[in-house]
């Protein structure tokens, strides 16, 4: 990789993680913070209802005690449950609450709202959202595979 691709590919990166962070603090409900160790491991409960403990720390890169803390919060925050596996009783699998669902509602008017104007057309963001699905598979993909991405 040439420099030229390095700086592009690092301001890339870069401009994700400021996107994110206006995200990040244009939350809906302040009094329900959350950090983002907590928000990375809402985001793959709620895509993925019913995954283990295990899985969900490996798909978020946690180490497992910083992933045990940010599940006991969700947890008092009445925004994830734990269940018993119907088929293994010692296995445990998460779940989305109502209220995260509630959450996840208003933070979809509250995102959809600030993103409105930079994404009028609709071409532009199915482009943009079809771009990111498959940097963050890819990124998934490599891990999964045993690969670090860097």
């Amino acid at each position: 990789m040439d420099e030229k691709q390095k700086a592009r590919l690092f301001e890339l990166a870069d401009l994700i993680l400021a996107v994110s962070r206006h995200l990040h603090a244009a939350k809906a409900d302040p009094a329900e913070a959350w950090t983002p160790l907590e928000a990375a491991v809402m985001r793959f409960i709620d895509h993925q209802p019913g995954v283990t403990a295990t899985q969900a720390a490996e798909a978020t890169q946690l180490i497992s005690s910083n992933f045990s803390r940010a599940l006991r919060k969700l947890e008092q925050k009445g925004l994830v449950r734990r269940e018993a596996d119907s088929e293994d009783a010692r296995r445990v699998r998460l779940y989305p609450t109502p209220k995260a669902a509630e959450n996840l509602r208003r933070l979809e008017d509250v995102w959809s709202g600030l993103l409105a104007e930079v994404f009028p057309d609709a071409a532009e963001a199915d482009a943009t959202i079809a771009t990111l699905r498959r940097v963050e598979s890819q990124l998934i993909g490599r891990i999964r595979g045993g690969t670090r991405p860097y």
